[in-house]
């Protein structure tokens, strides 16, 4: 289905969508299955719900730190966050019109960039210091 308009419904139908594709991902299902239990799924994606209302929506839902969350993990890639984009990229496509899709990926692409930045920026790799 196709929508038209973003709501916490169509929301939420895209992002089961969405984290259905991730776990079955031969990448970063892996690496969802290692953090997150099948039985702790259905509370997950009640976070990330809040997350994506919050950013997309305004609903101010979302309390957590999504940057200490991933940066818990310790075994982020680059190579897995230019998986998830795609992912994403493709089932907004799926399931919105071309600017709301348009719109969501913008999104995604800026909070995936800013979680990179602190996750494998290294000043002291860039310059050259610290080694």
């Amino acid at each position: 289905m196709r929508y038209h308009h973003l709501t916490e419904a169509s929301l939420a139908a895209f992002l089961a969508a969405f984290y259905a594709k991730v776990r079955r991902d031969d990448l970063i299902g892996p690496v969802f299955a290692q953090a997150i239990p099948d039985a702790a799924w259905p509370a997950h994606l009640a976070v990330i719900q809040d997350f994506w209302s919050s950013v997309l929506l305004r609903s101010g839902r979302y309390k957590g730190n999504p940057f200490g969350k991933h940066l818990a993990l310790g075994t982020l890639e680059r190579a897995h966050f230019a998986r998830w984009l795609g992912l994403f990229e493709e089932t907004a496509a799926e399931a919105f019109e071309p600017g709301i899709a348009a719109a969501l990926v913008e999104r995604a692409h800026r909070i995936g960039d800013s979680l990179k930045a602190g996750l494998f920026f290294r000043p002291e790799v860039a310059t050259g210091e610290g080694a």
